[in-house]
């Protein structure tokens, strides 16, 4: 275990690659990776999920986020974060917890991966928004500005995008660029 661990988070709407991105830099830095709560959440959900159950899946994203951290090396890699349940929750309700948004601004990550929506929109049963999606990525631009966090774009397909991706990380930690 490292006691310093640098947390990115792989951010952005729904099918742009983020936990291809996350399982592919984890293994690029044989480091661990925190999958998304959500999806599991959500697909084990008996019912319409609610307001209330975004701010559950919010606690447990972030509560299996900082158990994986004590044990990872050097690097974290997040499919999703906070920011993901805020933008969701205001997209879908007009309003977010203020657990959540406070939240948002209190857990920084060292690094920001927006994932680009330049990948083909793949079906799945659990997203909700195909023709949103540069809608969405704008409100994620707009909310990393707010926050005024390290943040890059990552765009391209296959080999590329991991690419831009592994280039970001090494030169936001001086690691070999």
């Amino acid at each position: 275990m490292n006691s310093i661990i640098k947390r990115v988070s792989i951010t952005g709407p729904e099918s742009t690659g983020k936990t291809d991105l996350a399982r592919q830099l984890a293994n690029h830095y044989q480091t661990l990776w925190v999958p998304e709560v959500a999806r599991d959440y959500l697909s084990h959900l008996d019912k319409p999920y609610a307001l209330e159950d975004i701010s559950r899946i919010a606690k447990k994203q972030l509560e299996i986020e900082n158990n994986i951290a004590s044990t990872a090396d050097r690097l974290l890699f997040c499919d999703t974060d906070l920011l993901v349940t805020k933008v969701w929750s205001n997209w879908k309700y007009g309003k977010c917890d203020p657990w959540i948004d406070q939240a948002v601004r209190d857990h920084r990550y060292d690094l920001y991966l927006l994932c680009n929506i330049d990948l083909s929109w793949e079906q799945d049963p659990l997203r909700e928004h195909p023709d949103k999606r540069e809608e969405l990525f704008n409100q994620y631009l707009i909310e990393l500005h707010q926050l005024k966090v390290n943040y890059k774009i990552i765009s391209g397909l296959g080999d590329t995008r991991l690419k831009h991706a592994i280039f970001a990380v090494e030169k936001a930690f001086k690691l070999n660029v």
